[in-house]
């Protein structure tokens, strides 16, 4: 298969999947799971889980055997998108080209369907843990928890909605990205590489990778929000600016911010030298992909 193939691929089944692990039979809380279901199911590059699986398969790992666990990174994104969009946080109505979770379902039930697909991802961890139970495997999960948290993803979003309408330095807007969007990017391939029990080296390539194009996803990011296709992308451009949020381009003007993800990308493609050429093909193009993305 060829890269776009692979993906489509990957993310088919991970779809499918997550829509055997959200079959719950309820009586009292249908809505609540609708919900959840609503935002799963609205598509979606599925980036973080295929990154996960495709890092399972670089080091020799079945990835069927931590499929689970791609879900429950999809789900922890998806949660996060959810609440993101909230009247308090971004105040978005457009997401993946359909209505937001609480435009449908309103306020109360979308923190709600957020708040349990976080907490449904630890239960399947968890799960997984007690089947298989290694260190490597606590320790990924682990990773993965720590990505979502408090030193993750969400002191990111605290921090940008702390610095919105403010005059914030570079170091800070770096940690907002960094944790904002990077942190679950790269727990997905750290993660990963643990829980295939690579050694030192390996991870340490992997983890260097994922930096950079977690870097390199935001960047872009915030270029696709100033010069992106609504249709395309599936949501309103120009949210960044209205929401007097600091971005890339805002402290290094378009083209600089254009340049500064092609370095990026080349230096996430260099961390990967210790792979064979063969091994590494699908990061290389995946790299290339993040800067050429049109959504």
């Amino acid at each position: 298969m060829n890269f776009k193939e692979l993906m489509e691929f990957d993310k088919q089944i991970v779809e499918k999947y997550m829509d055997e692990l959200l079959s719950i039979n309820v009586i009292y809380e249908k809505k609540l799971i609708e919900s959840m279901k609503y935002s799963v199911q609205a598509g979606g590059k599925r980036l973080r889980p295929i990154l996960f699986l495709e890092t399972i398969k670089l080091l020799n790992k079945n990835p069927f055997d931590f499929i689970e666990i791609a879900c429950a990174i999809e789900m922890i994104h998806t949660y996060s998108l959810i609440h993101d969009d909230l009247p308090a946080m971004d105040n978005d109505s457009l997401r993946r080209g359909k209505p937001t979770n609480h435009v449908v379902f309103g306020e109360a039930t979308a923190i709600l369907a957020g708040d349990g697909l976080l907490n449904l991802a630890h239960e399947i961890m968890i799960a997984f843990v007690s089947k298989k139970l290694t260190k490597n495997n606590i320790n990924g999960i682990n990773i993965i928890s720590k990505a979502a948290g408090i030193n993750g993803m969400i002191a990111g979003q605290a921090v940008d909605i702390e610095s919105e309408g403010k005059s914030i330095d570079i170091d800070t807007m770096k940690f907002i990205h960094s944790n904002k969007t990077g942190a679950l990017i790269e727990a997905s391939i750290v993660a990963a590489a643990v829980m295939s029990d690579a050694d030192d080296t390996r991870i340490a390539a992997l983890k260097t990778y994922a930096k950079y194009i977690g870097l390199a996803f935001q960047i872009t990011d915030d270029i696709l929000d100033i010069e992106g296709n609504e249709a395309e992308l599936g949501k309103k451009i120009g949210s960044d600016e209205l929401n007097d949020k600091a971005t890339y381009p805002k402290y290094f003007g378009l083209e600089k911010s254009k340049e500064y993800a092609k370095n990026t990308i080349t230096n996430a493609i260099e961390s990967l030298n210790v792979f064979e050429p063969r091994e590494k093909t699908f990061f290389v193009e995946l790299a290339d992909y993040i800067i050429c993305r049109k959504k």
